[in-house]
């Protein structure tokens, strides 16, 4: 039994670290979309009346990163939320987690990207990075999970199944319609924004494994 308990803590202490350092990424990220907001410098305004329309024109930069904002703090509660059944670490776990914190730190960019080009002529290339960009984090979402799922390869001893298959659900379908977004957006940029917007309420439901999850 103590042996067992030595185990115990020594798996909680991996995770620990490893889920420290990932809010940190997350938080950087979700910190690095503000920085794409300017403020419309006064300089550059014939008059003060023309400050609203300043402000009117910047309406993509305002509404991609509130889009961005949201679905990277859903990004980090998906992620909270597949550690609270996980209690060991591998290298190669260790790998996949810290490619999906390279693509998480990557959203600044298609970010502006899609801020500066929607209402443009690029505007289909912009949604595709966009949208792009989350097909490669659904999947390695899925890897990270499925790779730590396994049969209980990375789990907590006597995990939840019924958490676990619940996750296993909710994730299923995540990567095809991202790639369904991404080729949407070469044929209509909204209906691909949107697409992502949909997504990112879907991965914010509250689903039994989240109920389970609950002390």
């Amino acid at each position: 039994m103590p042996s067992t308990t030595g185990e115990r803590a020594q798996d909680e202490k991996e995770t620990g670290r490893l889920e420290a350092f990932s809010d940190g990424v997350f938080g950087i990220a979700i910190t690095l979309l503000v920085l794409d907001i300017k403020v419309p410098r006064a300089l550059e305004l014939a008059d003060r009346s023309t400050l609203e329309e300043a402000l009117w024109r910047q309406w993509p930069t305002h509404a991609s990163y509130v889009l961005s904002f949201v679905t990277v703090l859903i990004m980090w509660t998906n992620h909270h939320k597949v550690f609270r059944l996980i209690r060991r670490s591998d290298h190669t776990f260790l790998l996949i987690n810290g490619l999906l914190l390279m693509f998480v730190t990557l959203m600044p960019f298609p970010t502006s990207l899609l801020a500066e080009h929607l209402a443009q002529p690029g505007g289909a290339t912009a949604a595709a990075v966009y949208s792009g960009t989350f097909v490669l984090i659904a999947a390695l979402f899925n890897a990270l999970w499925h790779y730590a799922a396994h049969h209980g390869r990375l789990l907590a001893r006597g995990y939840d199944r019924e958490a676990a298959q619940a996750i296993t659900r909710q994730y299923r379908f995540g990567p095809a319609l991202y790639l369904a977004a991404f080729l949407l957006a070469f044929v209509n940029v909204w209906a691909s924004v949107g697409l992502c917007a949909g997504l990112a309420a879907f991965f914010a439901l509250p689903d039994s494994g989240n109920r389970k999850l609950r002390e």
